[in-house]
């Protein structure tokens, strides 16, 4: 755990999801400190993506309460959430991919800091703001500055995720909230883009939500692990990973009585 994380930032108390007779999310309390960099993982069906929904506000929940800085946000829109600094990379507005990226970090800084409009700057110019200062940092620490031309149509899969990941920060947030940022990616650019984030460790509280633990096993400093709509581990990554519940929901591992592991596995569900 980074030597700066500090005082809650997100909890939820006995939060709850149901669809129909599906109980999705079963009365889950969760802790989220500042400058964490968390992550949770689980098969599909764990619940973790509607947990994910609970926390940013896309979804209601029908029981239970989220804070934020010890503030009841539970009913508060995502648009709110993102102004008081929870930011979750498919709340912006798509890229542009017949824009160029520096053109798009642009938007994404114009909404931010001048307007939550971006019909002005369509009105005016965008070049006027390509100088700023958080947008050199920005295409210098995303490693986007040989891109910065380019139309976005144009990148590979792991330069646009950056890019997002990019637009997502420009806005300064407190918390960056990351639903699969790596799926799809061929592992050079999962390591591209955990290299860069790996640069605002200590800076904002980091919460991926994964599928595979072997993506992020080395990133994360903590690791809750989903099933059934529950936190069946949470702690350190070797940690959780060792835990028998976790070995038979999360790896299909039979762990018999004598505490020896079953040779046989019945197929690992979460990292195939």
């Amino acid at each position: 755990m980074s030597a700066d994380v500090g005082a809650e930032i997100i909890k939820t108390e006995n939060i709850t999801k149901r669809f129909g007779e599906l109980v999705a999310v079963d009365r889950v309390n969760y802790l989220l400190r500042e400058n964490e960099v968390a992550g949770i993982v689980g098969s599909n069906g764990a619940g973790k993506t509607t947990f994910f929904n609970l926390i940013t506000g896309y979804y209601p929940p029908d029981e239970g309460t989220v804070l934020y800085k010890g503030e009841d946000i539970t009913h508060v829109s995502p648009e709110k959430r993102v102004g008081m600094g929870m930011m979750r990379t498919f709340q912006l507005t798509s890229t542009f991919d017949n824009l160029t990226v520096i053109d798009n970090l642009v938007l994404s800084f114009f909404r931010a800091h001048k307007s939550a409009s971006l019909f002005p700057l369509f009105l005016t110019t965008r070049r006027r703001y390509r100088e700023e200062e958080k947008i050199a940092e920005s295409l210098e620490t995303f490693e986007l500055q040989n891109e910065s031309n380019k139309q976005v149509k144009h990148l590979s899969l792991g330069q646009k995720r950056r890019l997002e990941i990019a637009m997502a920060l420009l806005p300064e947030p407190r918390v960056l909230l990351l639903d699969e940022p790596l799926a799809g990616l061929a592992d050079l650019e999962i390591k591209e883009v955990l290299g860069v984030l790996s640069k605002h460790i200590g800076k904002q509280t980091i919460l991926i939500v994964e599928h595979k633990i072997s993506k992020v096993e080395d990133f994360l400093e903590r690791l809750t692990v989903m099933h059934d709509g529950r936190i069946i581990a949470d702690g350190r990554c070797e940690e959780c990973l060792r835990a028998p519940e976790v070995r038979r929901s999360y790896w299909q591992i039979e762990t018999p009585a004598d505490g020896t592991d079953d040779a046989h596995t019945n197929g690992v569900q979460g990292d195939e």
